[in-house]
């Protein structure tokens, strides 16, 4: 018997943001590569920092500027917010399928909501200006709690906000943390493997029940989970 055949149906669905829900790369790279320029140095190669984006600003400034440290990099992080903010929807959009998998899911009145380590200065406008807010049951960023993933706590209080039990809900992230998040929740994580993921990763080895390699296949997924 599979893990799957287990479980109670699927009765909520959560989505990781950057590199999962939304393709945030366009806008965060660019943001990173005005910042290099204001900086004197030239854009860092588009597919170099993709894979980056899930780890934030963090993972783009060990890029964009290796060698920061310190007050500096603090200095640098602070302008690179400042810009992502100030662009922060004008490339970025859904995963092509992906509004095909909410209409989806909420064709068959499943709730799916977004846990995300984004802060909610960023996650909520930007929710907000692709018209996601309206539609989602919940939104947990990476601010809402002092734990951030991979604990699971945020993963818990989503299932608690929509008031689902955290067996009954899967994660769908495109980062091991994602993975170590659901399953300590006690969660399905599924990992999407269009996402901001490279070979390094081997994300085909992390213990995850599914993985899917477009936002469309989430659909057949929940038909057989």
């Amino acid at each position: 018997m599979t893990q799957g055949s287990q479980r109670a149906p699927v009765g909520a669905v959560l989505f990781d943001l950057d590199g999962t829900l939304l393709d945030t790369a366009p806008d965060m790279v660019g943001a990173l590569n005005t910042l290099r320029l204001e900086e004197g140095f030239a854009p860092v190669p588009f597919e170099l920092a993709r894979p980056q984006v899930s780890h934030g600003s963090n993972g783009l400034l060990r890029v964009g500027f290796p060698e920061a440290a310190g007050d500096a990099l603090e200095r640098l992080r602070e302008r690179f917010l400042a810009l992502y903010y100030e662009r922060l929807a004008d490339e970025t959009a859904l995963f092509h399928g992906a509004d095909a998998v909410l209409a989806h899911l909420e064709a068959a009145a499943l709730p799916w909501g977004v846990v995300t380590n984004k802060p909610g200065w960023l996650a909520a406008p930007l929710l907000a200006e692709l018209g996601l807010d309206r539609r989602m049951a919940v939104l947990v960023s990476g601010d809402t709690l002092p734990e951030r993933k991979p604990h699971p706590r945020p993963l818990l209080h989503a299932a608690g906000a929509i008031g689902i039990d955290p067996l009954a809900c899967v994660y769908v992230g495109d980062a091991l943390r994602d993975v170590q998040a659901a399953r300590a929740a006690g969660m399905r994580p599924v990992v999407a493997s269009f996402g901001y993921v490279c070979a390094a990763d081997a994300h085909h080895l992390w213990p995850a029940e599914a993985w899917i390699d477009a936002p469309a296949d989430l659909i057949g997924w929940l038909g057989s989970a």
